[in-house]
């Protein structure tokens, strides 16, 4: 008996809602809960939703995270950045390539070559933002760290393909020898990714902010938001744009053309609970276990050395620019998150580095498993420490419990 789709999806928002009650019993936001129930509903563990379901449920991340990028353009104002300038460009360019630096170095002592160096420090640049904005919305953290990361884990994806690029064109050079029109397609191919993106998402803003002048109607603005956010996830895949980078400019454009974009950003936002739920809880699902024992020493060196330059990069771009004293000292760790983008670079080592591309997939995906089980807390720890989570207030006793 064919089990339908449908029932897999329940298994895993129930699981999700009482894993993110359970894990909220220990301090850890939904969000590590939503990821657990996954992955033991999973094929690694439980088995209940098979393999093939979960891959096809691929759909579910394109929507999430075109959502979570939609919502991060939206704090492109242009009123932020006359305020604090270069900032974050600074800093997410220096945490990036900390973070590639950092791991290319140490994964060469381990004693690989150098193209199988470069690719996985390209790849160590990259950070997801879907699990930090999640912590942020659930805590309602405010302040300057959590400002700053807004911004930053925006531009890192930009920063992480134009990294990328370079390592893929040396790497090609190395191997291939630097003649040839496909060198220079390499250099380009991650900025002309950028400028498509940017295209189709200014597009689309503009459309919507001038369709919002005769559709007044929250229905009607939830719609139109909505088909905003498909089609550029849907234009980027078509004609070879970055999805997420797309809804960026989408949700950046359009939250400076339209003088009532935080209404529409809150309405999509009260739509979107069922929907990162399950993205965590796929993504979960689709960690595999058995990986682990294959990443040896080099996945212990990516995962370890990846955290250090993102944290020493950020600490410098902070201090370069002069920010805050907390920004400096708890950015670097809320950017430990890693999944979507690195682990779509793989796809791409695959042609790049075939020999190793079975090594370099296995080292991405452990270190997506341990960053997105740990990064979740980190992320709320720090911005704990940093003064921007207000604590829990503790529950008034009851007659009913006897105090």
């Amino acid at each position: 008996m064919t089990i339908h789709v449908l029932l897999y999806l329940s298994m895993l928002l129930f699981g999700g809602l009482l894993c993110g009650r359970l894990v909220k019993q220990i301090k850890l936001p939904n969000v590590t809960g939503y990821l657990l129930a996954g992955l033991i509903l999973g094929p690694s563990v439980l088995g209940l939703v098979p393999a093939e379901t979960v891959t096809s449920l691929g759909l579910l991340s394109d929507l999430a995270l075109g959502f979570i990028a939609f919502s991060i353009g939206g704090e492109f104002k242009l009123s932020y950045f006359k305020r604090v300038g270069a900032t974050p460009v600074v800093i997410a360019a220096l945490e990036a390539l900390g973070a590639s630096v950092v791991v290319t170095l140490a994964v060469l002592c381990t004693g690989v070559g150098l193209p199988m160096a470069l690719i996985l420090g390209a790849i160590a640049s990259a950070t997801a933002p879907a699990a930090t904005i999640m912590v942020i919305k659930q805590y309602k953290a405010k302040g300057p760290v959590t400002e700053t990361l807004l911004s930053v884990v925006a531009i890192d994806d930009a920063a992480a393909l134009i990294l990328f690029g370079f390592a893929v064109s040396t790497v090609t050079a190395i191997t291939h020898g630097s003649s040839g029109g496909s060198l220079l397609y390499s250099i380009l191919s991650p900025f002309l990714e950028i400028l498509i993106s940017a295209a189709i998402g200014t597009a689309l803003a503009l459309l919507s902010a001038f369709l919002l002048r005769y559709f007044k109607k929250d229905s009607n603005i939830l719609i139109i938001a909505c088909a905003g956010i498909f089609g550029s996830v849907g234009l980027a895949a078509l004609l070879g744009g970055s999805p997420l980078l797309t809804c960026m400019f989408f949700g950046a454009v359009f939250v400076n053309a339209y003088r009532r974009a935080d209404k529409v950003l809150k309405l999509a936002d009260s739509v979107t609970s069922p929907i990162y739920l399950l993205f965590f809880a796929v993504s979960g699902a689709g960690l595999n276990l058995s990986i682990i024992p294959q990443i040896g020493v080099i996945g212990v060196v990516y995962v370890l050395t990846r955290v250090v330059g993102k944290m020493a990069g950020a600490s410098l771009g902070a201090a370069l620019c002069r920010a805050p004293a907390s920004v400096r000292k708890f950015l670097g760790p809320a950017l430990i998150p890693q999944a979507g983008v690195a682990i779509g670079l793989t796809l791409v080592a695959q042609q790049v580095v075939p020999e190793q591309a079975q090594i370099v997939r296995a080292v991405v995906l452990c270190g997506t498993f341990i960053y997105e089980i740990i990064g979740p807390a980190v992320t709320k720890f720090t911005l704990s420490k940093a003064g921007e989570i207000q604590p829990e207030p503790a529950k008034k006793p009851t007659a009913a419990t006897g105090a």
